[in-house]
């Protein structure tokens, strides 16, 4: 996911710490019915997050100090790649209906 805009930063205090974030992309994946093969944190200067087709989750550090509600949205946006590896139609409708209720 690019990193185009930049949401409401939030102290360092107030940011989730990794086990919590690892512990919430792990949830998000039982519940779209996939398993990523691995889930990392780095430092990433144009995205928020990347999925290779090998299964690799990597997100970026900063993602930790965002809001809930868009961490969540990354989140949710990399994981889907492991079901639907593009931006068309069907993933975009998988997004927009999985991100609706929450």
């Amino acid at each position: 996911m690019k990193k185009s805009v930049m949401p409401d930063w939030v102290p360092l205090e107030e940011a989730v710490p990794l086990d919590l974030f690892k512990a919430d992309v792990h949830a998000w994946a039982r519940r779209l019915g996939v398993t990523p093969r691995e889930i990392r944190l780095r430092p990433m200067k144009r995205k928020w997050a990347s999925c290779s087709s090998q299964g690799r989750l990597t997100f970026d550090t900063d993602l930790l100090r965002q809001p809930p509600n868009f961490r969540r949205e990354v989140i949710v946006h990399e994981l889907l790649h492991l079901k639907v590896p593009n931006h068309g139609p069907l993933f975009k409708a998988l997004l927009k209906a999985y991100l609706q209720n929450r």
